[in-house]
């Protein structure tokens, strides 16, 4: 659990199992709506189980007489009392269940609600260090062992606490020398759960662990099936799935067999109390001290003493189990958002072309070397600037911070005057939108993919954008049209066709600065026509910072930024840095070499087919 901390950088979750109670209780308000009430239920609903003993005990005693003097009507009035409590039992159950199930789903529907918008507010590097199957067993899993805990473990405990509190009462009216019995026979167990609880406490904080780790492995090659059919790492892949399995089973074992050994202990508890109880309460019926009836009310008692406690003990591994998921999903909402919302009363951007500044702007990874390294530069509204390094020289680096994927270790980020910190979510993403070189799509619709830009955006909307994009030949083209199924991740439309997507999203966006990580870097041909036709068409009238892969896209850009491991380098348009030699010109020249091989080799291809 403390690696699980230290990779979602949180410091002080709870760990004691009635602090994690406490704590995920404080985070649920709805859990304690009504409790008072059902926990009165829950004490009703033991009625019934403590009036049959004394019935038992008033029947034979005072009802059978010596044995030829029956009572009959007195029987017959405790046998309809008892009728009467197990009636009033049974109802006050289905009402303490009822009144439980509700309060336990609001309660876990807000847990689960309040944990996935976390997750959603961590920074981006906080989810890059937390495997995705983890995250998602917080939200799914782990509450749901939560709610079994809630809805049938939690009230078993309040229902046998109770159970064990009426019998010990009943039993010591009846005979204090048999209920001292009783109760020491059950002290070894006592005994061992405390010795057992600590080791079944980081037992099951294993399982529910594993149970990530496990989800993260066998999620990966489902969403990256086709790169695992591609290269034939079918069998690896079936290594870390087993590998991930194996660890869970090994980790339920071990806790199972914890479980075991309490369970055992209650049943070893169990079975000394009836055999003490049969022996002394002889011993004592022959003395005279208990009569006949009392000695067999006594036995129905034990049996309504030990069952809770046995039921108590398979309770408190089952709690043990529901608490390691409790503090899994606490650890999640207690890591810091270091992105924060400044919410309602944050500032709000002026709709007009921004000018972004950077203010002698650092960024490091904890415990990393800067990635970007002093960055002082000015951003002029409706300016195009294009972005250009090698891998790792800081490029996507400087496009999240300008966006507040991320915020600066040192320096600050303004808009239009404003610091981006202070800048509400809200008004911050509709004027800022960035459009990632793999445009994510939901398994929806091509409409509800579309709206995502403008949620209140109508058909004829949508169809307009398409058309203003130069994409209505595209759109036309498919079958469906709006009602197109785009598959999960869109994987039904090609790579480019995703794209042309996420371009109209962020045309109905409609942003004032706009930052691209290059839209047409791996598109085929006519794909990236229409790309580029829609591109036209989008940045105009907007700031537009754009990740360069090609560097087409600086020849034509207002601005070329130049980034090489982590520093600003170079800052001017094209020709500037074609002709001051740097940095700029070496990448360029190299570009064009690279494409003009290309283009023969393509120009080759192309005469050998003639030629056959």
């Amino acid at each position: 659990m403390s690696d699980t901390r230290e990779m979602l950088g949180t410091a002080d979750v709870p760990t004691g199992p009635m602090q994690v109670l406490r704590r995920g209780l404080s985070l649920s308000p709805a859990l304690r709506e009504g409790l008072g009430l059902t926990l009165l239920l829950a004490g009703l609903s033991t009625v019934g189980g403590a009036v049959i003993p004394i019935v038992v005990q008033v029947a034979i005693d005072d009802g059978l007489g010596t044995g030829t003097d029956v009572d009959r009507g007195l029987i017959v009035r405790y046998a309809l009392l008892a009728t009467g409590a197990v009636l009033l039992t049974a109802v006050a159950a289905y009402w303490m269940r009822v009144r439980l199930y509700r309060a336990s789903e609001n309660g876990l529907a807000q847990l689960r609600v309040r944990t996935f918008r976390h997750v959603h507010d961590l920074s981006m590097l906080t989810q890059n260090s937390e495997k995705r199957g983890s995250l998602v067993s917080r939200v799914t899993s782990d509450i749901d062992q939560v709610s079994q805990f809630l809805q049938f473990t939690g009230i078993l405990i309040v229902i046998s606490l109770g159970q064990i509190a009426v019998a010990t009462v009943i039993m010591a009216y009846y005979s204090w020398q048999l209920t001292i019995l009783v109760w020491l026979c059950f002290v070894p167990l006592v005994v061992t759960l405390k010795q057992v609880q600590p080791r079944m406490s980081s037992a099951y904080d294993t399982v529910r662990r594993t149970v990530g780790e496990m989800l993260g492995v066998i999620s990966e090659p489902v969403v990256g099936a086709a790169v695992v059919r591609a290269h034939a790492i079918e069998r690896r892949t079936q290594d870390r799935i087993d590998h991930g399995i194996d660890a869970n089973y090994r980790a339920q074992v071990k806790a199972q067999r914890l479980v075991s050994l309490t369970f055992a202990s209650a049943g070893v508890a169990g079975g000394l109390a009836n055999a003490g109880v049969v022996v002394l309460g002889v011993v004592l019926g022959v003395r005279g001290d208990l009569t006949l009836g009392t000695v067999i009310a006594f036995a129905f008692l034990v049996s309504l003493f030990i069952r809770p406690v046995e039921m108590a003990t398979q309770v408190i591994t089952e709690a043990q189990n529901a608490i390691a998921s409790w503090r899994r999903v606490i650890e999640v909402l207690d890591t810091p958002a270091d992105v924060e919302d400044p919410g309602p009363s944050g500032a709000r951007l002026p709709t007009e072309a921004v000018t972004a500044r950077f203010e002698h702007v650092t960024f490091a990874y904890p415990d990393g070397p800067p990635v970007l390294q002093d960055v002082d530069l000015t951003l002029a509204p409706r300016e195009r600037v294009a972005v250009v390094g090698e891998t790792g020289s800081g490029k996507t680096t400087f496009a999240k911070l300008l966006t507040r994927l991320m915020d600066p270790s040192e320096g600050r980020v303004l808009l239009d005057g404003t610091d981006i910190s202070t800048v509400s979510f809200d008004s911050l993403r509709e004027h800022v939108v960035m459009v990632p070189q793999d445009g994510f799509l939901f398994d929806a619709t091509l409409r509800d993919n579309l709206r995502y830009g403008d949620l209140d955006a109508t058909d004829d909307q949508l169809v307009a954008a398409l058309a203003e994009l130069d994409l209505a030949d595209w759109y036309e083209g498919l079958a469906g049209g709006l009602d197109t199924e785009v598959g999960q991740r869109g994987e039904s439309l090609s790579a480019g066709e995703r794209q042309l997507v996420a371009l109209t999203r962020a045309y109905l966006a409609d942003p004032d600065l706009l930052v691209l990580d290059e839209a047409t870097s791996a598109v085929d041909p006519q794909t990236e026509l229409r790309a580029t036709r829609a591109l036209e068409h989008l940045l105009q009238g907007r700031t537009a910072v754009t990740i360069a892969h090609r560097l087409s896209t600086a020849e034509t850009a207002d601005r070329v930024l130049v980034f090489d491991q982590g520093r600003l380098v170079e800052d001017g348009t094209h020709a500037q840095l074609v002709g001051a030699g740097g940095s700029y010109a070496r990448l360029h020249a190299s570009w064009v070499a690279q494409s003009q091989l290309g283009r023969d080799a393509a120009d080759a291809d192309g005469a050998g087919r003639m030629s056959r």
